[in-house]
């Protein structure tokens, strides 16, 4: 078992470049498999998350060749329709191999996907979806698998989504593009990396519009062609990075980005009265002065989004007055809440007076729990203190090293293969802008 031991206290300074952004690559990977000629993909993370899909790609019948952080791969032909239960148990992603597989073999065995346990997450927005696609689909509870099948192949159909879902935005969008006819898709979500899928697809031949901004139009197409493709920014990193900077009281320059997908967080840091200059090549983020306490509820984008939620929890334990965080995307997101407690943070959960929550909340009412909260009450500022502590998810992986970069002492992280999904080379990179933190392994 691997461990971060972290001397918390230093000021992060300096520059840093953020790689290329984990909730888009893995998508790129699937859609890369609609087409038999090979695809160049550009500024690769090379996370765990990435490597689980490759393996995935390969065991279907792909062929990838790594060189730094690029890739080619070349899916000439699926040779299996069934992804293997310990390839599905890495990457939640996994679910997604259903498009393309339905796509060119029609029929796709796929095992319910693993991942961060951050939320139900459910894939009935996916299923409800591929049905109106002419796919068949049911569930064996005893081997633990979707079997679905398209003896017609996959024929374009409309579809509104119940509720924002970038996951069934995006599978759906792949699926769509292969299939016979037009496809409508209303109240699809609009993050910035499905506008990057879209951009993606389109160099391989797709036929997509964006008419309104939830509303998508594809027209199928008969085969799909070789393209290359470069993976922008990793937001969230991004947000790591910045909020690392400022709770520290230090300096930070993110080099490569703008300010695309970044304006509510942007707009917040503006509020409590955080440091922020938007230069030509780059951000800066800093110190500036004392911070104020914040309102936030997350949501989907373009609102804050619910990865942030995290660190944003964490810089707030460094504001004057009180702060209040609401969740409406998951369920069950403030695992690591226990973890600060430890630390010394003063957060309190409650569950807000909420109208009518099954409209409110984008989660399903039905996957809730008693026992889950929605909301924290973050008062401060607190001086944080050393811990032992667990990861249980890679943001919450992230909001934990944040926690210990600002609390005094040595503190003493389990879990990293979390982090390690999502963030390459983490410890080096802040290592470079003066934190002390070292990777060990037990013995």
């Amino acid at each position: 078992m691997q461990r971060f031991e972290i001397v918390g206290g230093k000021k992060l300074k300096g520059e840093v470049k953020v790689l290329g952004s984990k909730n888009l690559i893995l998508k790129v990977l699937v859609a890369a498999c609609l087409t038999a000629d090979e695809v160049s993909i550009e500024n690769v993370p090379l996370i765990s998350d990435v490597f689980a899909m490759t393996e995935i790609i390969e065991h279907l019948g792909g062929k990838i060749k790594f060189t730094d952080h690029s890739l080619t791969m070349h899916v000439e032909d699926f040779i299996s329709s069934k992804i293997a239960l310990e390839n599905a148990a890495e990457t939640r992603t996994s679910f997604m191999f259903l498009a393309p597989l339905l796509a060119r073999k029609k029929e796709a065995i796929i095992p319910n996907p693993g991942g961060c346990r951050i939320g139900a997450r459910p894939i009935d927005r996916v299923i409800g979806g591929l049905k109106k696609m002419g796919v068949k689909v049911k569930y064996n509870s005893k081997d633990g698998f979707f079997h679905a099948t398209a003896p017609n192949g996959l024929r374009g159909a409309y579809y509104k989504f119940e509720k924002s879902t970038h996951t069934g935005t995006e599978t759906m969008l792949i699926a769509a593009v292969l299939a016979k006819g037009k496809t409508v898709l209303e109240n699809a979500a609009q993050e910035p990396e499905i506008d990057e899928l879209i951009a993606f697809l389109r160099r391989m031949g797709a036929k997509i519009v964006r008419e309104k901004p939830r509303r998508n139009v594809i027209e199928g197409v008969e085969k799909l062609h070789k393209a290359s493709f470069i993976i922008a920014p990793d937001r969230n990193e991004v947000v790591t990075f910045a909020v690392g900077a400022i709770i520290t009281q230090g300096d930070v320059f993110i080099k490569g980005i703008t300010k695309r997908g970044l304006e509510e967080f942007l707009e917040m840091l503006k509020k409590i009265g955080a440091g922020f200059e938007i230069k030509k090549d780059g951000i800066r983020f800093y110190y500036k002065s004392s911070l104020k306490a914040s309102s936030v509820m997350t949501t989907f984008y373009p609102g804050f989004m619910t990865d942030w939620q995290g660190p944003w929890t964490v810089l707030m334990t460094q504001a004057n007055g009180v702060s209040t965080l609401h969740e409406t995307i998951y369920e069950n997101r403030f695992n690591y809440v226990g973890e600060l407690r430890k630390m010394g943070a003063d957060i309190e959960l409650f569950n807000p007076k909420v109208r009518n929550p099954a409209k409110f909340y984008n989660f399903n009412i039905k996957d809730d729990k008693k026992a889950n909260f929605h909301a924290a009450k973050i008062s401060g500022p607190a001086k944080l203190h050393n811990g032992i502590l667990t990861m249980t998810d890679i943001r919450a992986g992230a909001t934990l090293v944040l926690g210990a970069l600002v609390a005094s002492g040595e503190s003493v992280l389990f879990g990293l293969e979390y982090i390690d999904r999502g963030y390459e080379q983490f410890e080096q990179r802040l290592k470079s802008l003066g934190a002390k933190i070292k990777r060990k392994n037990d013995i």
